[in-house]
């Protein structure tokens, strides 16, 4: 355990966020996502759901301010033009910890993929929710 750091961040997960660098994507996948298929490099949070992840996650990293999408979610394949209800958290979160709004993308389903194929890594979660993935770019800490 360490001071300020969240007990949902591993030491696995804590050490690949300190190996990224400035425009490195991290995918954090649902739990029906092909992670283990697509990952070039693959954490496993089992079992945890991702806005208390994100949530501890988003205390550490910077989200890339030189970019209009720092995030970006899969969109619908049933309903392409509506919102899957988890968005809501994960863009209150994003905004919360940057104190800005932060505009997420909607990747269709195999750019999706193909970004996260691209990504420096991915974290495989235990989220139930449905189109429950989200990417988030590491951005800098300004001196």
């Amino acid at each position: 355990m360490l001071k300020t750091i969240s007990p949902l961040i591993s030491p696995a997960l804590l050490a690949l966020l300190a190996e990224m660098g400035h425009g490195d994507e991290l995918v954090l996948a649902d739990a029906n996502f092909p992670a283990a298929t697509l990952a070039r490099r693959l954490v496993r949070a089992d079992g945890l759901a991702i806005p208390p992840l994100l949530e501890g996650l988003l205390r550490l990293l910077p989200l890339d301010g030189f970019v209009t999408h720092p995030a970006a979610v899969m969109r619908r394949v049933d309903a392409p033009q509506s919102d899957a209800p988890i968005w809501r958290e994960y863009q209150a979160l994003l905004d919360a910890a940057e104190g800005r709004s932060v505009a997420m993308e909607r990747l269709e389903r195999f750019a999706f993929y193909e970004r996260a194929r691209a990504s420096f890594a991915i974290v495989a979660t235990g989220e139930t929710a449905l189109y429950g993935n989200l990417i988030v770019k590491k951005g800098v800490i300004a001196p």
